[in-house]
């Protein structure tokens, strides 16, 4: 759920949608699967996560296989989790992991991941250089 803060009075509610900023250095340390269950928490709990450095595929793929087995369209729990949106800046990855793309050094590192719950945001627009995204009230 996103968080309701208080408005500066501290009295009047402002609703509004909460953003989880994390660093490379938070996810460096993390495995595969404890990356994945920061990433699903704060998402299931209607947050948007941005990366600022984005998953390796493996990861990537592994974060698509365990939202799939959690999604509940219907809200069979009360609160029904419809997915994951993932965007990726700069787009799509070009395949250096063969041995030509080694030896020449041409490891291109996503530079930011927005990720968020599936029926809260939209790409409008991307590119190589911008990611334009409508987030959604509840």
């Amino acid at each position: 759920m996103a968080e309701l803060t208080t408005g500066d009075d501290g009295n009047s509610p402002m609703d509004g949608v909460q953003i989880d900023l994390i660093s490379a250095e938070r996810m460096e340390g993390l495995r595969t699967m404890e990356k994945i269950r920061l990433i699903l928490d704060g998402v299931r709990d209607g947050n948007i996560v941005i990366l600022e450095r984005g998953l390796d595929p493996d990861e990537e793929s592994k974060l698509i296989e365990v939202t799939m087995g959690e999604i509940q369209p219907d809200g069979s729990e009360g609160n029904g989790f419809t997915g994951i949106e993932i965007e990726t800046y700069p787009g799509g990855r070009r395949d250096t992991s063969g041995i030509l793309g080694r030896v020449l050094g041409k490891n291109e590192e996503s530079k930011l991941t927005v990720i968020g719950p599936a029926n809260r945001i939209e790409t409008l627009h991307k590119d190589e250089n911008f990611i334009r995204t409508l987030i959604r009230r509840r």
